[in-house]
């Protein structure tokens, strides 16, 4: 099994970029199943995540070609007949389950298993699935999955009864080939929506509001979509983690090919503990302050504090000098790493599951540790560099699935990492 092997202490500097999103190529490729003609995606990232969703792709029959590299070439075929998602690839991958809404669209019928992910606390699909009865799907649900069926879709008046970014998509991509109008209400606001909203507008579907709260789409009753180029909006999760990295270790680390304005939040709170930032249009510089504040964080949806961010801002506040409060306000397993921590020597108190107060500074060991989960791993990457002496980090697959030759782009601003198979 592969491992991160780090030599923690040393400040990093230098220049890292940020590659394109992993939350928005995994909505584009399912995204391509609208179309009747060839869809080119540019700044596609080369992590774990997506590489399952090609393979599902290509199950379904449609053909990629890599002409260069990041730059893929999607053609699909006009009769799709693969009307189950294979079980190996779903239950590895939580968004298998955005092939449903369009394949239901294309072929009146899909079956699919209780997909995966990330072992963070319930995420159930009822939402979805509510989503897909009112337009028109009969749904019925086994042991192993479910088999939904629908002579036609038309559009709906929903509101979710929580905020749920994959949800939304799930649902706009559906809207898109239904008939008549879907109005989606309490919808999630991030970029990687309007970014979906803008290529398939670009596309022919008519859409306003993505961004807002109330998402209007007119669909196309059917009719699939011609030829569509877009690029992949930068990762702004990746350069999130980058940018908490530098807070703790950077004496000048700039972060390039972001957008800044998708960080405003996470930068306010850098700002808050001490860290010296920077922006420009596609950049931003963070160095570490001589002396970290402790800084509350309470996770949201967007445009809050990411839950993403909270297990890599947890490991800043180890050694901020006071005291912290944790709040996880959205997911109940997403403190599981805590434990772990403390381990390395932090000091961090957990009072139930989904607070913590964190006491700082303390000084962290290095030590081996599997990562459980895809931010959870990122967050022991950054107490790894934090830490005196070796870490040994397994289960890199987690890690994979969301970083794109991490280890490559952390020697690049100085850290001490390499990879061992």
């Amino acid at each position: 099994m592969s491992q991160f092997i780090i030599q923690g202490g040393k400040l990093l500097s230098g220049e890292i970029l940020v590659n394109g999103a992993k939350n928005h190529a995994v909505k584009m490729l399912p995204a391509s199943l609208l179309f009747q003609e060839p869809v080119t995606l540019h700044r596609v990232p080369q992590v774990e995540d997506v590489q399952r969703l090609r393979e599902l792709l290509g199950a379904i029959g449609y053909t990629m070609e890599e002409k260069k590299p990041c730059t893929l070439h999607i053609t699909p075929i006009s009769r799709i007949t693969a009307t189950e998602l294979p079980r190996s690839i779903a239950e590895r991958i939580r968004t298998s389950v955005l092939f449903v809404g369009p394949l239901l669209a294309r072929t009146g019928r899909v079956k699919f298993p209780h997909p995966g992910g990330c072992v963070i606390g319930r995420r159930p699909i009822d939402i979805y699935l509510e989503g897909w009865r009112a337009m028109g799907a009969r749904i019925r649900e086994n042991t192993t999955g479910y088999e939904l069926s629908a002579r036609e879709l038309h559009g709906i008046d929903f509101t979710f009864r929580s905020i749920s970014h994959t949800a939304t998509e799930g649902l706009m991509l559906t809207a898109a080939l239904a008939k008549g109008q879907t109005i989606l209400r309490n919808a999630a606001l991030e970029p990687e929506v309007v970014a979906l909203a803008s290529f398939l507008c670009a596309a022919g579907v008519s859409i306003q509001g993505a961004g807002t709260p109330t998402i209007v789409i007119q669909g196309t009753g059917g009719n699939l979509l011609k030829r569509a180029t877009a690029s992949i909006i930068p990762d702004r999760l990746e350069a999130g983690s980058f940018a908490i990295l530098a807070a703790l270790l950077g004496t000048n680390v700039r972060i390039t090919h972001c957008e800044p304005q998708h960080l405003e939040v996470l930068l306010a709170h850098l700002r808050a503990a001490g860290a010296a930032v920077e922006e420009g249009k596609d950049w931003i510089s963070v160095t570490r302050p001589k002396r970290i504040r402790p800084t509350n964080i309470r996770t949201h949806e967007y445009p809050g504090f990411a839950t993403d961010y909270q297990a890599p801002f947890t490991v800043l506040l180890t050694q901020a000098h006071g005291q912290a409060t944790v709040f996880e306000t959205i997911f109940e397993g997403r403190l599981a790493y805590l434990e772990e921590l403390n381990r390395m020597g932090a000091r961090i108190t957990q009072c139930d599951l989904h607070r913590a107060i964190v006491f700082g500074p303390t000084k962290l060991h290095g030590r081996n540790l599997e990562s459980p989960d895809l931010r959870a791993g990122i967050a022991f990457i950054i107490a790894a560099l934090t830490a005196r002496g070796e870490s040994r980090i397994g289960n890199i697959y987690q890690i994979d699935r969301g970083y794109e030759k991490l280890d490559e782009r952390l020697r690049g601003i100085g850290a001490d990492i390499k990879r061992e198979n």
